[in-house]
């Protein structure tokens, strides 16, 4: 169940309203959920991801955020801090996974320690990229969750529960973003900051066959919430 701030706030909290375009929702709720680092390749529309994050943590300093030479580079220094125990926030558009596929798929089988989360912006029309992709392919070839936002409100709490999920399944979390959504602005209700977790330092060897069944599973459990889920709001399997 997502926690639906802006009708049933949770008992104790302190709240605010902004206006904010998707992509900022999707940033804020990654600081307020106690993120530790942000990392990303330039490329609308996810661009704004990162800027918003950058920009506003940069009195604090308390957010680790660079701009890498490539997708694949800032997903792997995303996951090295996720090993560390900390929780990151990658972020590119559709083209640049295609980049990062290599480190992308190779991490749903190592796993992750510190809550892992990998913002997509797809550009269905192509508004501003060269192809159209549908990214949920991805993380269901990878057997990772992925959420996908249908509003402003949601690109905020959803980063909640990723981060929390990728933490609970030791996998990244995909959450979908895209043009129309990234773009537009919409008042949302938000929390105060979490403070930075630390999930403890991953000690591990790679050992692939012993991987691939811990990953599987992970994700037949993950698959029967998610169908125990869908029957609880009546949606069809």
């Amino acid at each position: 169940m997502l926690r639906e701030f802006a009708v049933n706030p949770v008992k104790g909290a302190t709240m605010k309203q902004e206006i904010l375009l998707g992509d900022e929702a999707v940033g804020l709720g990654a600081i307020d959920a106690g993120l530790s680092g942000i990392y990303g390749y330039p490329g609308t529309p996810s661009t704004e991801i990162f800027e918003f994050v950058e920009r506003r943590t940069k009195k604090a300093g308390d957010v680790h955020a660079f701009w890498s030479t490539n997708e694949k580079v800032a997903y792997e220094e995303a996951l090295g801090m996720s090993w560390a125990g900390k929780r990151a926030l990658v972020c590119m558009k559709h083209v640049g996974l295609n980049v990062a596929a290599d480190a992308f798929m190779n991490s749903a089988l190592t796993g992750t320690n510190g809550g892992l989360v990998l913002a997509v912006a797809d550009d269905p029309g192509m508004h501003s990229s060269q192809n159209e992709q549908d990214s949920r392919f991805f993380a269901q070839f990878a057997l990772i969750p992925c959420f996908e936002p249908r509003n402003q409100q949601e690109s905020y709490d959803m980063m909640f529960e990723a981060f929390d999920l990728s933490e609970e399944l030791a996998l990244p979390v995909m959450i979908l973003t895209g043009i129309l959504l990234g773009s537009l602005g919409l008042l949302i209700a938000s929390l105060v900051k979490q403070l930075e977790n630390f999930a403890g330092v991953m000690n591990f060897v790679i050992f692939p066959y012993s991987s691939f069944e811990s990953i599987m599973s992970r994700s037949t459990s993950f698959v029967k919430r998610s169908r125990t889920a869908r029957r609880e709001t009546g949606s069809s399997s």
